[in-house]
């Protein structure tokens, strides 16, 4: 059993409460503001609903990691925490001027990579290889466009996130890293304080200043226990597992056909599940089903194996790539029988 220390504890107790918080004003504020989305053919809402709520997971953890930080042991990389801290904040403040107003793409693009080019420099100032450093960028960038695909319905980005955060906790612990087992806690229990007005029916949406900061973190987090076990890659990306195949698979079909993969759309899994009549919170489960039967043993295999952990890893996509196929013929099917 793994024993997460009480100072941890306290610190996401305190997370959960200032996100709770948050969240209930950052609701009244969207709402002065006008910041609501649409419903639309591209939305798979059906009331107009606030967003930027994650700016509750954003300020609940900046706050968080200063203490956190403080409890860093002399040897420890407190430079790469101040890098974490310093990236999440320039990605957290481009996605809440995007949820005020639409930024153009480079803009963007380039915040999100100053944000991952910090923890990545601080990474190679403690021994991270040079040939690391352009896949790692990459994989920074990738992860918080990522996230922000994967957020368009009601709960599943916020189940997701608590879910591999508490995974990382697990691994952290393991590794006898106790000031990254509390970070990783204080991002789980924030995410919970805002699941709670998220979970379906949600009563505020996310917005990129969530799921910018929580694609961010799972990356900057997750390169940190990579940097001190490089073998974790292997559990890290099956606990990712869901999120990655249905982004990654979806994103490759629409390179396929030739479309612009890069705009709006509604052809995620998760996305034609509910467009085949089934509901937010059903199609949230399925997700979270795959994560509690699938991943996390897996996840624990894949570390048990040390570097042999792809021996799991390449099996475990297998699965979830045949499982994707399977759903996304049955949802189209369904969805096609509801137009007719």
């Amino acid at each position: 059993m793994v024993v997460v220390p009480g100072s941890a504890l306290s610190l996401a107790l305190l997370g959960f409460l200032v996100a709770l918080a948050v969240v209930r004003m950052a609701i009244a504020y969207a709402h002065r503001r006008g910041m609501l989305d649409q419903p639309g053919q591209r939305r798979s809402h059906a009331v107009p609903t606030p967003r930027g709520g994650g700016v509750g997971i954003v300020l609940a953890v900046l706050l968080g990691l200063l203490p956190g930080a403080v409890g860093v042991p002399p040897g420890e990389p407190r430079s790469t925490l101040a890098a974490v801290w310093l990236g999440l904040l320039i990605v957290a403040c481009t996605g809440w001027w995007d949820d005020h107003r639409s930024l153009p793409v480079l803009p963007r693009l380039a915040a999100q990579a100053v944000a991952v080019g910090l923890v990545v420099l601080a990474l190679a100032m403690h021994g991270v290889a040079v040939i690391w450093l352009p896949l790692l960028m990459l994989a920074g960038i990738g992860s918080i466009n990522l996230h922000n695909f994967m957020d368009g319905i009601d709960g599943l980005l916020a189940q997701q996130a608590m879910f591999v955060m508490a995974g990382l906790a697990v691994i952290a612990r393991a590794l006898q890293m106790p000031w990254a087992t509390s970070a990783l806690v204080l991002v789980a229990a924030a995410t919970a304080g805002f699941w709670i007005y998220n979970r379906p029916p949600a009563r505020i949406f996310m917005g990129d200043v969530g799921s910018g900061a929580l694609g961010f973190l799972v990356f900057a987090l997750g390169a940190m226990l990579w940097q001190t076990a490089p073998s974790t890659i292997w559990p890290i990306a099956v606990l990712c597992s869901a999120f990655v195949t249905d982004a990654g698979l979806t994103l490759l079909v629409r390179i396929w056909r030739g479309r612009r993969w890069y705009s709006a759309h509604r052809e995620h899994l998760y996305q034609w599940m509910v467009r085949g009549g089934r509901s937010h919170g059903t199609v949230a489960g399925w997700y979270t089903a795959w994560n509690l039967l699938v991943a996390a043993p897996a996840a624990c295999g894949a570390w048990r194996l040390g570097g042999a952990g792809w021996r799991v890893c390449v099996p475990v996509y297998g699965v979830s790539m045949m499982v994707w196929t399977m759903l996304k013929r049955g949802s189209l099917r369904r969805a096609r029988e509801r137009i007719t």
